[in-house]
């Protein structure tokens, strides 16, 4: 049985792995010809294949439970189509080990998926894009249609570029006084944060400040700037909140319910990535069952074609009610667990009337 069990689980792992390569590659190959319309002054065409490598984690986070749907039917097909899957059902060995079997390479994929989702796929989109807007703009100048806008009580900032670790890049600042008058307006090529002080420090300071009678200006080569601005609240406002880590999620939606704002957004994204494992599961439920079930005679095309129709139908209902339940308010989770639960149900009947 342990050898039995190793097979399985070679197949099914090989299968799900060349699946996952064959759908980034094609995906990297549209992320590279899409980023070329970008190249411009110091971003050349090797900074559009970093930019894409380093985008590669968060590419395979978001197609692993495709790629575990389609690997599964492919593996089992394979299995089907050699008559092993019947051969191990007349030896006696029940479904529920067989779906055992197969789902021991998939639970490697779910830990992968949460160590890259949690991880690393949240600090690489944001040095890659960091990077991108850097070689792009520099230093030295402001973009207001790109880069990142804050407000923070009377003072408006605008940053070219946002490094993980706090790091910016074209650092430009206006404050106002009480009668949302400018009385101030800076530009710093580079500001660091110092997590010791909670402070920034910037570097080649201009300073232009207004007055009723004269404008006047001073260059600094540091200065302190004191805020409540932290490398996290910049993270959750660089990334969108599906690229968020779940422990940046959990601080951010207790900060919004703190000051009454709406979290929904950040909750549906905070239950999409607790859920995701379930998903998984789900899905590889469902291609279980169709190899035992409607599609055990079936070619090796054929049973492709159904799981690329199940993996585009199941994303769609998923980006459908995640939308309709911030709408209409009743609870994102809802959004998330109803395409999970059909599927389980689906895979469930299925295996159900096999067996």
């Amino acid at each position: 049985m342990m050898r039995l069990s190793r097979y399985i689980f070679y197949t099914v792992f090989t299968s799900i792995f060349m699946v996952l390569c064959v759908i980034l590659g094609l995906d990297t190959a549209a992320a590279i010809i899409d980023e070329t319309g970008a190249i411009q002054r110091n971003y050349h065409f090797s900074d559009v294949l970093i930019f894409v490598i380093t985008k590669l984690p968060s590419a395979i986070y978001e197609y692993i439970p495709f790629s575990t749907l389609i690997g599964c039917l492919y593996g089992l097909g394979l299995l089907a189509g050699t008559s092993e899957l019947t051969v191990m059902r007349v030896s006696g060995v029940s479904l529920l080990r067989i779906v055992y079997f197969v789902m021991k390479p998939v639970i490697f994929f779910v830990i992968f998926a949460v160590v890259i989702g949690e991880y690393f796929a949240p600090y690489l989109d944001q040095r890659a894009d960091g990077t991108r807007e850097y070689l792009r703009k520099g230093s030295s100048a402001q973009d207001s249609a790109t880069g990142l806008w804050i407000k923070e009580d009377r003072e408006f900032m605008h940053f070219n570029a946002v490094f993980p670790g706090g790091v910016l890049y074209g650092v430009t600042r206006y404050q106002f006084n009480e009668d949302q008058e400018l009385g101030e307006a800076s530009f710093s090529t580079r500001a660091t944060y110092n997590s010791v002080e909670g402070s920034w420090m910037e570097e080649n300071v201009s300073i232009t400040r207004f007055s009723d009678s004269n404008i006047s200006t001073e260059k600094k080569l540091t200065r302190q700037w004191n805020s409540e601005l932290s490398p996290q609240i910049l993270t959750v406002n660089v990334l969108p909140a599906e690229s968020l880590p779940i422990s940046t999620l959990v601080s951010h939606i207790k900060f919004l319910e703190q000051q009454f704002m709406d979290s929904a957004v950040y909750r549906l994204a905070f239950w999409e990535k607790m859920l995701q494992p379930l998903v998984i599961v789900s899905l590889v439920l469902v291609a279980i069952s169709f190899v035992f079930g409607p599609l055990r005679e079936s070619t090796m095309g054929f049973r492709i074609f159904i799981g690329v129709v199940i993996g585009i139908s199941f994303k769609m209902v998923q980006d459908l009610l995640g939308p309709f339940s911030i709408v209409f308010g009743f609870p994102v989770v809802y959004a998330v667990i109803i395409p999970i639960f059909l599927c389980i149900v689906l895979g469930v009947f299925l295996l159900k009337r096999t067996g």
